[in-house]
This record gives structure tokens, sequence and C-alpha cells, in this order.
């Protein structure tokens, strides 16, 4: 075991040198992370820096320097945890949602390199979580009206696992409407005319 505080220079660079060299890692569950209470206005520059250096910056490092190996010996899984507030802008958790939402593009994105070359990539996106997260981060619980239990999270990101599903959402009791949303999209990529601005911002005649 390698205890590590990844917002730490020194100690980031020592866990990126045990993914990279140490073969019988076969698995990085990328679950390393803190919320944020308050409102955009109301939080600091230091401690946006920090919410950014570990859930963003210490997460893709951390993909990135096992990554290769991976691909090379074309086995391996990397779980990243997200979280369903990054496609919930109404939630006021704007700094931490954007970092979640940048957890979703990189695991898709992920999937679309690696997946051809044998790694199983998957996001996790939780919805409150009974964990210490939000002790940390100055947010009371109690006044939430529903949280899932950690155990019940793990067991049911583990049947997503095992049916080797890109993204999982425990939370979401409809499937078809993450399949609805991912549809919408592709279907808004398809429509993209890149060399010329669309109808609606043409300059009237």
């Amino acid at each position: 075991m390698l205890q590590a505080d990844l917002t730490n220079a020194a100690d980031l660079t020592a866990l990126e040198t045990r993914l990279r060299d140490d073969a019988q890692i076969g698995i990085l569950i990328n679950n390393a992370g803190m919320a944020q209470s308050g409102g955009f206005l109301e939080q600091s520059t230091e401690a946006i820096e920090r919410l950014i250096a570990l859930n963003v910056v210490a997460l893709t490092r951390l993909a990135a320097a096992v990554a290769p190996r991976f691909a090379e010996s074309g086995t391996g899984s990397i779980v990243n945890l997200g979280s369903v507030v990054g496609f919930a802008p109404e939630f006021g958790m704007t700094v931490y949602g954007a970092t979640k939402a940048f957890v979703l593009y990189l695991s898709q994105g992920m999937h679309l390199e690696l997946a051809p070359k044998g790694v199983y990539i998957q996001a996790v996106l939780p919805a409150a979580t009974r964990t210490e997260i939000w002790e940390r981060a100055g947010i009371d619980l109690n006044t939430l009206s529903e949280v899932m239990d950690v155990e019940e999270l793990v067991d049911a990101a583990l049947v997503g696992f095992d049916r080797r599903e890109l993204v999982t959402i425990p939370p979401l009791h409809v499937a078809s409407r993450w399949d609805s949303l991912d549809g919408a999209r592709q279907g808004l990529l398809s429509d993209i005319r890149q060399a010329k601005a669309a109808e609606r911002y043409q300059p009237q005649a």
C-alpha cells in the first residue's frame, strides 16, 4: 500500500511511477476527490485551485501514467469516479460540477482510444453518497433528503463493471434517459457544419 496526498507534487509523482512500473497493478480506481460548499462567488482562489488539482489534474495524471502499460499489454481497467452533478448545473456546485463533467468527458474519450486496445474504461456517476467527503466540504448530510450508503454504491458499480458499462449511474432508475441524452448529443454532432454559421446567426438582409 502506498499512501499519498494527491495534491502534493512529490506524492503524485511517486504514485505515477508505481502505476507505470508495477505490472501487478491491473486496475486503477480513480476515486480520490473532494467536494466544496458554497457558490461560485464564495469560493477562494486557493480552494478552487485545490479542488481542480485533486479532481482533475491528479485523476488525469494517474490515468495517463497507467494507460500506456495497459494498452501495450492489451488488458487492464480504469474506473473514474465522477458525479451526476457533472451534468446538473442546477445543483449549484459550479466548480465541483465542472470537474465532474471533465471526468465524464475524459472517460468517454479514453474509451474511444483504449477500448480497441483491450483496456476497459468505466465512469461511475453517483449522487449524494454517505462518505466523509461531505463533512470535509462543510456540508451537513442531514440537510439532504436522500443519501445512498457507500456499500450500495460500490455493489452497483461492480454490477456495471461486470457488464462492461462505459457509464454507470447507480441512482438513475430509468436507464433509457441516459441513452436518450447520449443519443441527443450524437445527433447534435451530426448537425454541426464547421465551415458556415447557422442561418439564425446570419446577418439579416
